[in-house]
């Protein structure tokens, strides 16, 4: 896919999200992001979608064994975490004075980070 076609996200490495749907649905909780996959379109976030992964032994990890980590799910199932009103938050995109691109909470209207 050609970057002036690639979509973009309003979900960001390090935000507070929280999952509205699937088997780990929680809207009170929120939960870090480990990464975005925008090519796929997939976040990684803490403590979901936890798989079992059986590795081989190898020079980093001499005894291998079975491994739970997570695995991604679709940004589409989360939600960005609004800290102020402890609510998931809708967003929208704003391009500032400065020419950066900024995120505003559509409810509140203010910044997000």
């Amino acid at each position: 896919m050609k970057k002036r076609f690639a979509p973009k996200f309003n979900i960001r490495k390090d935000d507070q999200v929280v999952v509205i749907t699937g088997a780990d649905k929680d809207l009170a909780t929120p939960r870090r992001v480990l990464s975005v996959i925008p090519s796929e379109a997939k976040v990684l976030v803490e403590g979901v979608r936890m798989v079992t992964k059986h590795k081989k032994p190898s020079a980093q990890s001499p005894q291998g064994g079975i491994v739970r980590e997570e695995a991604p799910i679709h940004i589409s199932n989360v939600m960005l975490w609004d800290a102020a009103a402890k609510t998931p938050a809708k967003v929208r995109r704003e391009r500032s004075d400065t020419g950066k691109v900024i995120r505003i909470n559509k409810k509140t209207g203010e910044a997000v980070k």
